[in-house]
């Protein structure tokens, strides 16, 4: 190692830098993994027997609780969540309230995803009256909850860009639980395909890769460079001497 010589201004980029690459790599793992963990559950809460509404009230950890439901659809006070897309068309997903029938409990349902091509026109839909039987699952959104903005006293349904289903049962006077719903497929459905995460485990190991290929690179090149520096320091004594 006598012919290494870095120089300390690359030293101190190197000693800066690659500790904040090897950081954002780690980082990047352990999103993976809770990524894993996340939709390892998800999956083993979607499988399972659809539970009481009393049960997914009382739970301390709701998302992704199957909920078997009894009652009637409120077409009345529609919501339409804007700015939603699937395979790159632009569309909604409907919410409607939904009052349970044994429990009086109001619910916020989201049907599904809807295209809007033509925003002059107003989305279509339908909603069956009378009983209906439905299977939903509990959605809980990572980071902040939705916040419900600008609603209207009247002109439903409601163009929204985000919801919060407490506000909606204050604003309409209803007792709701403060949940978003989402039905699974059948006949009150519309396209209810939704990622359980924006960006996959995969994603994250990619960019974990990345990361530490930009920090082995940096420090490959700090050690070359340190080596050549170190043979021209060397060699210039004989060179002078000749």
């Amino acid at each position: 190692m006598s012919a290494f010589r870095p120089g300390l201004a690359p030293t101190l980029v190197v000693l800066a830098l690659l500790p904040v690459l090897l950081g954002l790599g780690f980082w990047q793992l352990s999103r993976a993994e809770e990524k894993r963990q996340l939709l390892a559950a998800a999956d083993a809460r979607r499988i399972a027997a659809p539970v009481d509404i009393e049960r997914l009230r009382t739970s301390p950890d709701p998302a992704y609780l199957r909920v078997r439901l009894n009652g009637h659809f409120d077409a009345a006070h529609s919501l339409l969540l804007d700015s939603r897309i699937r395979d790159g068309k632009a569309g909604v997903e409907l919410l409607q309230p939904f009052q349970d029938s044994a429990s009086g409990q109001w619910l916020l349902v989201n049907r599904g995803w809807l295209p809007w091509p033509d925003r002059r026109v107003a989305p279509a839909f339908t909603t069956t009256d009378g009983e209906q039987a439905l299977v939903a699952w509990a959605y809980v959104p990572p980071g902040a909850a939705f916040e419900l903005k600008h609603l209207q006293a009247s002109g439903w349904p409601q163009l929204v860009n985000q919801v919060d289903a407490a506000a909606l049962w204050q604003h309409l006077g209803r007792n709701g639980l403060p949940l978003e719903l989402r039905l699974e497929e059948g006949p009150a459905a519309y396209r209810t395909d939704w990622p359980v995460v924006a960006m996959g485990p995969e994603k994250h190991i990619g960019y974990a890769v990345q990361w530490f290929t930009l920090a082995a690179a940096l420090l490959g090149l700090f050690i070359y460079f340190g080596l050549r520096k170190g043979r021209e320091n060397n060699n210039e004594p004989s060179t002078r001497h000749a």
